[in-house]
């Protein structure tokens, strides 16, 4: 279903764009990397909660435990992660990054930093200064949304 409102028209088309060469990035280095998309997206998983279990892991990625747990092991073959008692639980796992996990995701993160000053080099003086504050309301609208109760 397409919009009559051709801000929202426009906006659909520049992130379909985005998506588009963003997560072919990904796709490329996490292949490149021997990685699947679910393995990437759990190291950023537990990157951002800077630990965590194999069930956040799985209700995250909507798996079964064990089917997180299988793939976690690749991770932990491949050195990216480690896997330890929760001090505070012993019955729990906990998962954290190594530094070569970190390393691998901040790698990844630099495909689409390259994109994207590729992208801005590409425009004038002008039109930088006039998409940077065209962003600017766009991030702050988008974060009033996401904090708004509805």
């Amino acid at each position: 279903m397409h919009s009559t409102d051709p801000l929202v028209t426009t906006l659909q088309e520049a992130f379909d764009i985005y998506r588009t060469r963003l997560m072919g990035n990904i796709f490329a280095y996490t292949r490149d990397k021997g990685l699947t998309m679910a393995q990437f997206s759990a190291m950023v998983r537990i990157f951002r909660k800077g630990g965590c279990g194999v069930s956040d892991i799985g209700s995250d990625l909507g798996v079964t435990n064990s089917a997180a747990s299988q793939m976690l092991e690749r991770l932990v073959q491949l050195k990216l992660i480690t896997r330890t008692e929760d001090p505070s639980d012993r019955r729990v796992k906990l998962i954290v990054l190594t530094e070569k996990g970190r390393q691998i995701l901040q790698e990844g993160s630099l495909t689409n930093r390259t994109w994207l000053e590729g992208l801005a080099r590409s425009m004038n003086a002008d039109e930088q200064e006039q998409v940077g504050k065209a962003l600017v309301i766009l991030i702050e609208k988008a974060r009033q949304l996401e904090t708004s109760p509805n």
